[in-house]
């Protein structure tokens, strides 16, 4: 309603009427005025994103779908993406806005139940997941595709490794290949030989015997080829039968040399007065590494005559052997030795002894005391007649053997030289054995076995050893019986650096430090530290300086101080989580709290002692920005990067071993 001139009240539409038949007359176009102008009149004042709406006698102007405004003025984009994709989209799903409306997209690796690129879900259409595994060789040869939610990871299939990248892989972005296992050369066995052909792929199988002379009393005698592309060790152990000493017959004494490896006979001679009614008595050396007894035995009286009768046989190169053919048993008969040695190389050297021998036994054995490399002309006479006559036998003996290895020395901790004693330019071949162990690390065990080649006089060989091991090292000339022994120990290097996720704080209470334990692989880990420096000494601070005090030294402001140390004993196999400033003791160190306001760097140290050699390892944990005192519900801005301590020290700290 408007009041008129005189404070009389007049419909508004009224009004308008009136007032637009005074503009057609003063425009000279008199003509008679509808409702129809009236509402055409009002909906040209409509937005240009409204439409006029009619009712009755009235016309209204509202704003399009998609807008949103007084429908004359302004009508203005409404934004549904700003409720975000998922609710306004579905799952899966990018929101895009547009003038007067939206549209959806799928997420990659998903698409539209609708088929179409785009979609708006008034028709019950969403983001699905695409397998893309259905495409053959997606994964590249040998590879293998598994499925994942808007992606798809690649794995090798059995009987191939992954090389050259990650596990899972993916081939857009990862070089990683899927070669096909091959484990090569089967292992060798000491005493023993492969049965049959075989193949070095994945499961195959390599059977093992002993070679003839050798038993083992395992009877795991395969070995097969693993998804490592590693022969399994096979346990079975070769060992060189040897039946030792034959068995003693009653009666008898052995006859001639003999040996004590497999199928081997020992000869049996019965003494005077007795014989074998059964035949020749012999012991044979079995598989089983045992002397098989003879069947036959001696038996006999003591009623011979003796005739003075005797024969000599060489054994062992220095030993004879007296065998009579005839006498009383029992009766005491002395032999005298003359001995006589000279060696044809040096016209000056003679050896001359004599002496004799008295014994009751029919075969009697004497072993000489003779020069190496020595003719020998031996004379032996059997007294008490004079018709009885000597027996002369010469005897050689060989140059004694030497060590061709002395003077074994180290270099440069894990290198070995020594002395050879065969002359220049002459090719020696040395077989080395290595065995190393760790006191503090009970399954550790390394066995090394292999040949060196050279003429040199003074050869060398440096050992691919691990740290912190007891090795003892033997080397054997083949020329030579013996080899010679010597123990070397390796140094410790530094541990493994400590994993540990990192964060950055700002004003906010810190998280839970968790402290992982780490592998003795260097070296026996001690202690486990935790550091807090001011943040601007981070990157002079030196990993394996030891000046950082407690909290309660003077210099703990300025320099930084240790606020936890913990034994490697003490760390359990999962995890231990430490608070911050929780004002505890750990070892001998305050864990005192952060003082507010100040920036830190807080910094985990893991260290190696032995042999009094010190060696560390550190990463930072956080850096603490504005510090709190408060020590629940962390409120942490940086996120969390995993374990990036390799990151961390090679990007951000310079840590400078001492």
């Amino acid at each position: 309603m408007a009041r008129g001139p005189w404070g009389v009240c007049i419909p508004l539409g009224r009004l308008l009427l009136l007032l637009l038949l005074l503009l057609s007359l003063a425009q000279g176009a008199p003509r008679a005025w509808s409702q129809d102008d009236f509402h055409s009149d009002i909906c040209a004042t409509c937005h240009e994103h409204a439409t006029c709406l009619k009712r009755e006698r009235m016309s209204i102007c509202i704003c399009k779908y998609g807008f949103v405004g007084n429908g004359r003025t302004h009508c203005i984009d409404k934004d549904e993406c700003q409720f975000g994709a998922s609710v306004v989209c579905g799952n899966h799903t990018s929101c895009h806005n547009t003038p007067g409306g939206f549209y959806c997209i799928c997420l990659e690796g998903y698409r539209a139940t609708n088929n179409n690129k785009t979609f708006i879900p008034n028709d019950g259409t969403y983001c699905t997941d695409i397998d893309e595994c259905e495409v053959s060789s997606r994964c590249r040869y040998g590879g293998r595709c598994v499925n994942t939610r808007g992606s798809y990871e690649c794995y090798c299939m059995d009987g191939y490794l992954p090389k050259g990248g990650p596990v899972p892989f993916h081939p857009t972005r990862d070089a990683t290949l899927c070669t096909e296992i091959d484990c090569g050369t089967p292992p060798e066995i000491p005493g023993g030989y492969i049965i049959g052909n075989y193949t070095s792929r994945l499961g195959s199988q390599v059977h093992y015997a002993c070679k003839e002379g050798f038993f083992s009393d395992s009877q795991d005698t395969v070995s097969s080829c693993t998804a490592m592309g590693t022969w399994d060790s096979p346990k079975l152990n070769c060992q060189e039968i040897d039946c030792g000493r034959p068995p003693e017959v009653q009666h008898a004494i052995l006859e001639g040399n003999h040996s004590s490896r497999l199928g081997s006979v020992a000869h049996y001679v019965c003494l005077e007065g007795f014989e074998s009614p059964g035949g020749k008595i012999t012991s044979v050396c079995t598989e089983k590494g045992t002397w098989r007894a003879s069947a036959s035995s001696c038996s006999g009286d003591d009623l011979l005559e003796d005739d003075g009768i005797f024969n000599i046989s060489i054994f062992n190169e220095v030993c004879l052997k007296l065998n009579r053919h005839s006498r009383k048993v029992g009766s005491e008969q002395v032999y005298q030795f003359k001995v006589l040695g000279r060696r044809r190389y040096l016209n000056t050297f003679y050896h001359a002894t004599s002496f004799n021998f008295t014994t009751r036994e029919q075969t009697a054995v004497v072993c000489l005391d003779l020069y190496p490399a020595t003719d020998y002309t031996v004379n032996v006479t059997l007294l008490g007649s004079p018709e009885w006559p000597s027996v002369q036998t010469t005897v050689t003996t060989v140059p004694a053997v030497q060590q061709t290895i002395s003077n074994i020395s180290i270099f440069n901790e894990t290198c070995l030289r020594w002395r050879s004693m065969k002359t220049a330019d002459i090719e020696e071949m040395y077989l080395v054995h290595i065995w190393g162990q760790r006191w503090y690390q009970k399954g550790f065990a390394q066995e090394m076995i292999f040949n060196i080649t050279a003429s040199s006089q003074t050869p060398e060989t440096c050992l691919d050893l691990s740290p912190g091991t007891n090795y003892s090292v033997s080397i054997q000339a083949l020329s030579s019986k013996l080899p010679v022994v010597i123990s070397l120990t390796t140094q410790i290097t530094e541990p493994p650096l400590p994993e540990v996720d990192f964060f950055t704080v700002h004003g906010g209470p810190l998280p839970r430090l968790r402290l992982r334990k780490a592998t003795e692989k260097n070296g026996p880990i001690s202690s486990y530290q935790v550091l807090v420096l001011p943040l601007a000494l981070q990157s002079t601070f030196a990993c394996d300086s030891e000046e950082a005090a407690s909290f309660f030294s003077k210099a703990s402001e300025a320099s930084g101080y240790v606020t936890a140390e913990l034994l490697a004993k003490d760390i359990p196999d999962d995890a231990l989580e430490i608070s911050i400033g929780d004002r505890l003791y750990y070892g001998k160190y305050y864990n005192a709290p952060l003082k507010t306001g100040h920036d830190y760097c807080i910094i985990l140290r893991i260290t190696s002692e032995w042999n009094e050699v010190r060696r560390s390892a550190c990463a930072v944990w956080a850096h603490v920005k504005g510090s709190s005192l408060t020590l629940s519900l962390p409120q942490v801005l940086g996120v969390g990067l995993g374990s990036v301590a390799v990151v961390i020290v090679l990007a951000s700290l310079s840590f400078s071993a001492v």
